[in-house]
């Protein structure tokens, strides 16, 4: 995946508590097990109308959203199931990082073994950018991960806290595989050893 380090990007509003996982992406999408394509169902049911139609007031619907990679949003986003398709339509659309004041447990590690960076802000915090993102669209912050804070236009600055493992793992650009992987030679030399100090363990049984 590719690694998080500073990110500058336009805010998308979302301001909405609970928003679980069957919102962000609904069941209907979960065929594949591709990473791709799924932003086609990203919050799909709240994109049309009851007449089928486009929603002009939902974001993704309005062109200067188009481009936004930061989506800002309430109270323990990802709740509900574990998929991890829904992480996996937020980064197909071009998510890079979550602004909420909570999240959901599972969904908050997806996020990180997918490369999107989740932030937990203060209500205070959240609410004031709902405010700047209002009065000024579009509206756009700066994430340093190294730093850990989100600097807005002006000056102003909210610092935020991260687990340091989890924050190595995203400046690195490493999911569990890639973790793993670091240590092949180690896993080759313990597999090696394994098959001369206990070769019955590795004897074929169809002969």
């Amino acid at each position: 995946m590719n690694p998080f380090t500073t990110h500058a990007g336009l805010i998308a509003p979302l301001n909405r508590p609970n928003v679980d996982t069957d919102q962000i992406i609904p069941k209907q999408y979960l065929k594949t097990i591709h990473r791709t394509g799924l932003k086609e169902g990203l919050f799909a049911d709240w994109r049309e109308t009851s007449t089928g139609t486009p929603d002009p007031e939902f974001f993704s619907n309005q062109p200067r959203y188009q481009k936004a990679t930061i989506l800002l949003t309430g109270e323990n986003f990802g709740c509900g199931s574990s998929r991890e398709h829904a992480p996996w339509a937020l980064l197909d659309y071009g998510f890079r990082c979550i602004l909420a004041p909570s999240f959901a447990d599972i969904f908050y590690n997806n996020c990180f073994q997918n490369g999107i960076l989740p932030i937990i802000l203060t209500e205070h915090e959240i609410q004031d950018l709902f405010e700047r993102e209002t009065m000024h669209k579009p509206y756009s912050v700066t994430v340093d991960l190294h730093q850990q804070h989100v600097s807005l236009p002006g000056g102003d600055c909210f610092s935020f806290e991260i687990d340091s493992f989890k924050k190595d793992c995203l400046l690195k650009g490493l999911d569990a595989i890639a973790l793993t992987l670091q240590s092949q030679d180690a896993i080759h030399a313990y597999e090696t050893r394994r098959r001369t100090e206990s070769p019955w363990l590795f004897q074929d049984r169809t002969s």
